[in-house]
């Protein structure tokens, strides 16, 4: 299996020297394991999957951690024994080391909360999603093309080892129904979750309506809502929402769905292979949702929360992504087509012609993704080639707001 260097690593080593806990969040297989064995080799690690590790650490918290000594240890899946965070507390407040305990977790919904009660102040969270396209292109398997990328997503397996990425997406959706599920929350028919992840697959790059969700899988409105807060706090989606200013009265309110990785969204809607998705009426959405996490992925690995938005007017007025700023707002159209047209610029076009707001919803240059080979500028606006995203955001973007 060959390590794929990640981006995140140079900040989770600032973040050790500089805090006596670190916590690295994000899906499971998304590397959070590999990356912590690569970057804390002088450390035990310690897995808390194993029932027998587990109780052991839960029946003698001060044991378990006391055979670690001032070196500490890498915790993996800490979510499991969420009592030993106020042991810890203890052992770094006496210790006053920095990067003594390297903590990972897969299930943001059990874990921030038992965080910031025990160790606020004390601990840097980092989040680690799948690789990003910048990342992955250094694989001996990289993809050749936006759809492959696309299709495959960027779980680290699919690319160390030579290993069908529809086997082993299906296998890792199983894996998620029957373990994470069931810890999260009570479900009582796992058949009827797993319809709700795959409409929720086909929705995403849309508006997340929960009614619609709620009558096509055949449960309450309420239930929805609760099952996707599950899909946002295992890290698997996002609910993007819309930016609002001091706008209200001509914006439309509801939050737009995005899977984080669209590998694992053309598994759950049954795309065999990149040119399956290539011709599927679902290209344009869902290749949305990969710049959108492509975006995610650029700030998350700089250790930065980024302030990311969609926007859409009554009057029809949108943008499928606003990148918060300190200059302004940067509005991103996403387009799958590889040749630019000229209506792909109507929206940026309408936008620099307005006059009022203008405090409010500040503007700077556009930016157009598409799945072209070309970056261009036309109006105000660049077109990027959807490979060169990260260098560009890279070059043009500041800390977010």
């Amino acid at each position: 299996m060959s390590f794929i260097p990640r981006t995140l690593s140079a900040e989770l080593l600032r973040r050790a020297a500089t805090n006596p806990v670190v916590t690295l969040l994000g899906p499971r297989q998304s590397g959070k394991t590999t990356l912590c064995k690569a970057s804390f080799k002088d450390k035990a690690y310690v897995s808390l999957e194993p029932l027998d590790t587990r109780e052991y650490a839960k029946a003698d918290p001060r044991g378990f951690l006391k055979q670690f000594g001032e070196t500490g240890v890498v915790l993996d899946e800490i979510q499991n024994a969420p009592e030993l965070l106020h042991y810890i507390q203890d052992r770094v407040d006496n210790s006053g080391q920095m990067g003594q305990y390297i903590l990972t977790g897969s299930q943001n919904l059990l874990i921030s909360a038992k965080i910031a009660q025990s160790l606020a102040g004390r601990t840097a969270i980092l989040t680690l999603l799948p690789l990003s396209y910048a990342e992955l292109s250094q694989a001996q398997q990289a993809p050749n093309s936006v759809w492959e990328a696309v299709w495959q997503g960027g779980y680290p397996r699919l690319y160390s080892q030579a290993i069908s990425p529809t086997e082993w997406l299906a296998d890792y959706t199983l894996t998620y129904l029957e373990r994470d599920v069931r810890q999260l929350v009570n479900v009582g028919n796992l058949d009827q979750f797993s319809r709700f992840l795959q409409l929720s697959a086909a929705h995403t790059g849309q508006e997340l309506h929960y009614t619609q969700l709620a009558n096509d899988t055949g449960v309450s409105h309420n239930t929805i809502r609760t099952w996707s807060s599950v899909l946002q706090e295992s890290f698997l989606s996002t609910a993007l929402l819309p930016w609002l200013g001091n706008l209200r009265k001509r914006l439309v309110k509801t939050p737009k769905l995005h899977f984080l990785d669209t590998g694992l969204v053309c598994s759950l809607l049954g795309i065999n292979s990149p040119e399956q998705l290539r011709l599927h009426p679902l290209r344009g959405a869902i290749f949305e949702s990969w710049v959108v996490s492509e975006v995610y992925k650029f700030f998350l690995n700089q250790g930065k929360r980024p302030r990311l938005f969609h926007y859409r007017e009554n009057s029809g007025l949108e943008f499928d992504l606003l990148i918060e700023t300190v200059q302004g707002l940067c509005p991103v159209e996403v387009k799958s087509g590889q040749t630019l047209h000229t209506e792909f610029f109507k929206n940026f076009s309408q936008a620099s012609q307005r006059t009022e707001d203008t405090a409010q919803f500040k503007l700077i240059e556009g930016l157009l993704v598409y799945t072209g080979d070309t970056a261009q500028s036309r109006h105000g606006v660049t077109a990027v080639p959807w490979h060169q995203l990260a260098g560009y955001l890279a070059a043009t973007t500041d800390n977010p707001r």
